[in-house]
């Protein structure tokens, strides 16, 4: 569902319906910390999540310590198909994505992969997300490097083999190809547009279980992209 059809839907559904701020959907739980830490060498890197709705990834993530930049994008399609309106019918191989720059001495890769699943996106969901569906709003981790490859292959067989979800494990791992940021009306769209009502319902709820399930990890400023 393209979310400028769903907003009056939104609308008339916020007063009844509490949003999803976890990563099992109905249950409430806490995605497990990663077996498997990860090495990363000092200075800088990038990683790439897709997990629904871009606007509320970008959010959360700009709320993580140690996280230095966010830009929200199109991930899985060509150049020429990386715009909102081709994104929106579904057919183009593109999921909406955010590109996450940090520190990996602050704020590890296993732990943003933890932050995505806890807070952001329920791994069993296959093609939505909160109320929105299509195969753009699919969730996935896109490993950038090859420890990243092997933080994410090992986190997602933890996953599984945890039993904390009753339902399969759909989400999956990506190869890499070229990130394209996203129209400059959707970057820090939450820090722009923070009474817009897709945002009051869908979204604040996750950086509000950010704050309460990672307060080592929240800060209360925006980064910005």
């Amino acid at each position: 569902m393209r979310r400028g059809l769903a907003f009056s839907i939104v609308l008339a559904l916020a007063a009844i319906c509490q949003p999803v701020a976890a990563s099992a959907g109905e249950v409430d739980v806490l995605a497990p910390a990663a077996a498997r830490q990860s090495k990363e060498a000092p200075g800088l890197k990038t990683a790439v999540f897709a997990g629904g709705c871009f606007w509320g990834v970008e959010g959360v993530f700009s709320h993580v310590q140690g996280v230095t930049s966010v830009l929200t994008g199109y991930h899985g399609g060509t150049a020429r198909s990386a715009t909102y309106e081709l994104v929106s019918t579904g057919l183009t191989d593109h999921a909406e994505a955010v590109q996450v720059t940090y520190d990996p001495a602050v704020v590890r890769y296993d732990q943003l992969v933890r932050i995505f699943f806890s807070v952001v996106a329920d791994p069993t969901l296959k093609n939505r997300q909160g109320p929105d569906e299509g195969t753009q709003y699919r969730a996935a981790l896109v490993p950038v490097s090859e420890e990243q490859r092997l933080v994410a292959s090992a986190y997602l067989a933890q996953m599984r083999a945890s039993g904390i979800w009753k339902r399969p494990i759909v989400a999956g791992i990506e190869p890499l190809r070229k990130f394209y940021p996203a129209e400059a009306y959707h970057q820090d769209f939450m820090l722009k547009n923070p009474r817009h009502p897709y945002i009051q319902a869908w979204d604040v709820a996750k950086v509000r279980a950010l704050k309460r399930r990672f307060p080592g990890f929240f800060k209360p400023g925006f980064t910005k992209g």
